[in-house]
């Protein structure tokens, strides 16, 4: 049985070594501080410069990885407040107000959805694609058919743990060194390829290098392996709500479909589901109204649009809340079934499911889309080749290699030097994957035009 007094413990992986404190609470709380700290980190605004669904996005009304990953928080932060504020009892337990819930609850969740895409390379999920083909077409050449499967299969959600826990550092080995509660929560999907529990899910969360920190904040919040913290299926409910609804929202704004289109949409998925019944009526009694003011068509369909997404986020949210006072006990029982997601288990199942098909269909499928991202797929390629000429020899030898590694940020080689127990060939392509995930869509496109004409003429005297 888990226990919310070990799931909130606002202790850090520093306090056992360090016992110095820079005395800046200022009347936060610890969780509180964890949420700062990522806010104002640098990862987090590079996310301005990543793709969410539209890659190399002119248009600044089209959401951005940060914009999205903003909505996120804010939908968990708004959701943290109704259970600590409407259902403490229920959820937390008669020990609610020590464990101060109406303080910890709301920054925790709006935490770990800030922080939950920080880890994506660029080019969005076809970044994480492109990664990982790249070691897949390279095995046989530089691995021996020995890649390791943290890169064979390369995700974005183990990358976001290394990055708060190791690679955003000052100048110790604690990354952000946020509480252990933070951290438990953050992780999506508690397991290691080589994990014989993966608690019912496909992908594994967590890299090799990082197992000794992740077995740390295991056993300080009464986790483990396959074992996810409950407020992390409300950080995965949120992110569903928000692409499923922003993207359908962006999808219209560039102009690929309509609000009447998805209203089409909507009532041919519809089957008598009770949210999306409600949804379809709600929208098109708004639009009926807005036809009898002096809107162009354009205007009338964005905001006709804006408010199909706030009544389906409404819909959805509170579902997601009842879902998660209903099923709380369960999760902190671990009795729930393997791969428990809470939308699937919520009356917003049905329409979150039909506007991702919405997504798919009119917007992730559409040629424009396509095409940049296979563009994006080609820059990663390429510039994955010319970096990993340097850092396979580790910046000697050639004039090249010497150039492309010193290209990569010093403290990701600082930290790639402080790795001596790992495999050679591990570390290698660790480091290149930190690299490449840490840079925007606009840097990868400078670095590569920069670097592809000194390669190709290396390439010919070689």
């Amino acid at each position: 049985m888990l226990d919310w007094q070990q799931l909130l413990n606002h202790s850090r992986r520093k306090d056992k070594t360090h016992h110095q404190s820079m005395n800046s609470a200022g009347g936060r709380v610890e969780i509180e501080r964890d949420f700062d700290r990522i806010l104002f980190a640098t990862p987090t605004r590079r996310m301005a410069d990543k793709t969410q669904v539209f890659p190399l996005e002119k248009n600044d009304s089209v959401r951005t990885r940060l914009t999205h990953s903003h909505e996120v928080s804010n939908l968990a932060r708004s959701i943290g407040v109704r259970l600590a504020f409407e259902f403490p009892e229920q959820v937390f337990g008669s020990q609610h107000e020590e464990l101060l819930v109406k303080r910890n609850i709301p920054p925790l969740l709006a935490a770990i959805g800030l922080a939950h895409d920080l880890g994506n390379p660029p080019f969005g999920h076809q970044g994480e694609m492109s990664i990982q083909a790249w070691f897949k077409k390279n095995n046989k050449k530089w691995f021996n058919n020995q890649v390791n499967a943290d890169f064979l299969h390369f995700d974005g959600n183990a990358q976001t743990f290394r990055l708060m826990t190791r690679l955003q550092i000052l100048n110790d080995d604690y990354g952000l060194n946020l509480t252990y509660a933070t951290l438990a929560a953050m992780i999506k999907y508690p397991s290691f390829w080589s994990s014989i529990d993966k608690g019912g899910y496909k992908k594994s969360g967590i890299f090799e290098s990082e197992r000794s920190i992740v077995e740390d904040v295991w056993k300080n919040t009464g986790l483990g392996p396959g074992l996810r913290h409950p407020l992390t299926y409300i950080m995965e409910a949120c992110d569903d709500i928000a692409y499923a609804t922003m993207d359908a929202e962006d999808t219209v704004k560039k102009g690929y479909a309509s609000f009447y289109d998805l209203i089409d949409h909507l009532e041919h998925y519809c089957q008598d589901d009770e949210l999306m019944l409600e949804l379809i009526n709600s929208s098109k009694k708004k639009n009926t109204e807005f036809k009898q003011e002096s809107l162009s068509s354009n205007e009338l369909n964005d905001i006709s649009m804006q408010m199909l997404r706030v009544k389906a986020i409404s819909l959805m949210v509170t579902s997601v809340v009842d879902t998660f006072v209903t099923h709380c006990r369960t999760l902190m029982a671990n009795k729930n079934a393997e791969g428990f997601n809470l939308v699937n288990a919520s009356k917003a199942n049905a329409l979150c499911r039909t506007l991702k098909i919405f997504d798919a269909e009119y917007g992730y499928q559409h040629k424009t889309v396509l095409e940049l991202e296979l563009r994006g797929s080609n820059y990663i390629h390429s510039l994955m080749d010319m970096l990993w000429e340097g850092i396979n020899n580790e910046g000697q030898g050639s004039l090249f290699a010497q150039y492309a590694f010193g290209q990569i940020s010093e403290n990701y080689r600082r930290v790639y030097n402080k790795n001596p127990h790992l495999e050679a060939n591990y570390k290698k392509a660790q480091l290149l994957c930190d690299v490449l995930s840490g840079m925007t869509d606009s840097y990868i496109i400078s670095l590569h035009d920069e670097l592809k004409p000194l390669y190709d003429g290396y390439s010919r005297q070689k």
